[in-house]
């Protein structure tokens, strides 16, 4: 049967190596783990498994465009599938909602923010899923190079709704992370599958490039074949607009593409190089998740990546087509203080970190409620360091996340109460006398009305579920239009017996730890590609694939090891005029500054303190964003002083 689907819903003869046995065990109602490099075939382990299982299958996937991109797939494959995400019309929305809880989907994409979401939360428990599919799920891991706090609840989510099988999908998983994840969904370890990283058709190098002669070795190797499809990865968005500019001056076209662009520009921009018309793509790693183009020739870094996990996943966007790829590294160590930077960003203060235990101890209720990104601003963390704190606190037994809801529910009359309230004296039951309650704790100001959920469960006696239920049935019918605002994270407190200087040190260290880790997966990928023995069994190696034999066409196989050249000679930070460099810094924020602000400020890292005051643009903004950010914050101690209030 499984052959027969192969061959039916998508025109293969032939299963890629280790597909056939993920889709087995998950035939078999068992769940898997499927380590594949990118390139490797995974999507097709869960789009083939849904058609045969009997309910649906519901798949968390870390960006929009991976989703657009696999729909779209299923869509022309004639397999039901659809997403909801964030760009999607309301109505839309909803009728994605209803075909799931109607059986009509077998598969359905979502984002793990919508687990956040009450709304939808209430609409799973309608749904009849068979398989939860996690892909990226090296991100549950603390150990992965790209850990995400909100993956860690995704094994509660699956209990609590009850599915029974789980896969696993990642492309760049070591050792310690693939046993992590399994752990966390229970997966023993004869249901991991392993598929060899090695890829006989990528040419890996590495050249030594001082920083001033990129843009010429750049010229070199596109201008050979300046039409065919080619990735240039860099650190910053400004030199991704450089490089893109700078290949245009030269008769090259090129666009760049980060995060920086709005969502309409960057959609647009992919669709145009996925059907060919751009040539070369000149981009942050904001590019390339779920990209799909089998004719990529060239995968060309620029500035350095920030790990070997991000630099396999880059390059293995290329020759998927099995025809030869060449993967060129222009290596210098000109941005390392860079990706460093980006490290020394996330790890918070430790002032920040006893704001957030005094707020714990000062709340008077057992309940704890956030709005995250508000509590984020106030405490001057970054959202991603505050979801790992709570995530710190929740290990430590401190608190407990509890469910997340929305504060607002509001709604616009498409019909009127009265017409409401007469449909619903059909029903049998106390239904009618329930909207009635509804209403009378709605306030309309000129065209939204803000329902009080609180009064009316108060009043009516009923739960909290009921009540946006009954507005989802409202809304559903045409009668309104709802929407919801504020969602609020609650966590119950089950243990304030601690000190704050203590437990705020030992976090402090925590972070410390997982500063020192990421920080040493920058110098383990310098170690690999100054390596003096074949890059691609190096690369194998790295992620538990022995038995590879030196591939014969990387550049050490070539030419021999690669010395990567040192960072170009900088002014030493003493040459720097104190006060003048932060003077409009000092001026914009006063007494709300400290050493490590100025710090982060110097390097061009934000916080949402400094993002409220708008530093970006300041033009001493990121002045020493090349300089090591233990060197800078050094320099600022030295000569830091309160200023005058």
């Amino acid at each position: 049967m499984i052959k027969e689907y192969l061959f039916k819903y998508f025109g293969f003869n032939r299963f890629m190596p280790g597909q056939e046995e993920v889709i087995n065990f998950l035939v078999n109602g068992q769940s898997t783990a499927a380590i594949f490099p990118t390139g490797g075939g995974k999507s097709l382990c869960y789009q083939l498994s849904a058609l045969i299982l009997d309910q649906m299958t519901l798949v968390v996937s870390p960006l929009l465009s991976l989703m657009k991109d696999q729909i779209d797939f299923l869509n022309e494959k004639k397999i039901p599938a659809a997403k909801l995400d964030s760009t999607l019309e309301k109505t839309e929305q909803n009728r994605v909602i209803e075909e799931a809880k109607q059986g009509k989907l077998k598969i359905l994409m979502i984002s793990v923010e919508r687990f956040r979401n009450e709304r939808f939360r209430i609409h799973l428990k309608d749904m009849r899923i068979a398989l939860l599919v996690v892909d990226e799920a090296h991100c549950i891991s603390e150990w992965g190079h790209n850990f995400r706090p909100d993956y860690l609840k995704i094994p509660s989510f699956q209990k609590s709704y009850r599915i029974k099988q789980a896969l696993l999908l990642t492309a760049t998983a070591t050792e310690q992370v693939i046993k992590d994840m399994c752990r966390s969904f229970d997966i023993p370890e004869q249901n991991v599958v392993i598929r060899g990283f090695y890829r006989e058709n990528l040419h890996l190098h590495v050249t030594a490039c001082a920083n001033d002669s990129k843009d010429r070795h750049l010229l070199n190797i596109l201008s050979k074949n300046p039409q065919q499809s080619v990735i240039v990865y860099v650190t910053l968005q400004k030199t991704a607009e450089m490089v893109a500019e700078m290949l245009q001056a030269n008769g090259i076209y090129a666009l760049p593409y980060h995060a920086g662009k709005k969502n309409e520009e960057r959609e647009d921009i992919q669709n145009r190089f996925m059907r060919g018309e751009i040539p070369v793509i000149a981009a942050t790693i904001a590019f390339g998740m779920g990209i799909d183009k089998e004719d990529i020739r060239e995968v060309i870094h620029y500035n350095l990546p920030k790990s070997l996990e991000s630099y396999s996943q880059e390059i293995g966007r290329a020759g998927r087509d099995g025809k030869d790829s060449r993967c060129e590294v222009l290596a210098d160590r000109d941005n390392i203080c860079i990706l460093e930077n980006f490290i020394y960003g996330d790890t918070p203060d430790e002032g920040g970190i006893k704001k957030v235990l005094e707020t714990i101890l000062a709340n008077p209720e057992s309940l704890w409620e956030i709005k995250l990104y508000s509590f984020a601003a106030d405490i001057d963390i970054r959202v991603l360091p505050l979801k790992t704190l709570l995530v710190y606190l929740e290990l430590k037994g401190i608190i407990k996340p509890k469910y997340t809801y929305f504060r607002e529910y509001s709604f616009k009359l498409i019909i009127e109460k009265e017409d409401i309230l007469n449909k619903l004296k059909e029903f049998k039951g106390e239904i009618t006398q329930f909207a009635r309650v509804i209403f009378r704790h709605s306030i309309t100001k000129k065209i939204w009305t803000t329902v009080n959920i609180t009064a009316v469960v108060d009043d009516s006696g009923s739960p909290r579920e009921r009540v946006i239920k009954a507005l989802e049935y409202f809304d559903d019918n045409k009668w309104i239009e709802l929407r919801s605002q504020q969602g609020i994270d609650v966590y119950e407190i089950i243990n304030r017996n601690f000190d704050i200087e203590t437990l705020s040190a030992t976090l402090t260290g925590m972070f410390k730890k997982k500063e020192k880790t990421e920080i040493n997966r920058i110098h383990k990928m310098l170690k690999f590609f100054e390596s003096d023995s074949c890059l691609s069994v190096g690369l194998s190696n790295y992620f538990g694939e022995t038995g590879i034999r030196n591939c014969g066409h990387c550049s050490v196989c070539k030419s021999g090891k690669v010395i990567i050249p040192p960072a170009q000679k900088k002014e030493p930070l003493s040459s720097y005029p104190y006060k003048v460099t932060v003077r409009e810094i000092v001026e914009l924020m006063g007494d709300q500054l400290n050493p490590t602000k100025t710090t982060k400020f110097l390097c061009g890292i934000s916080t949402p303190l400094l993002s409220r005051h708008k530093v970006k643009q300041l033009s001493n903004f990121g002045l020493f964003e090349e300089y090591p950010f233990k060197e800078v914050k050094k320099w600022v101690n030295e000569n830091f002083e309160i200023p005058n209030p």
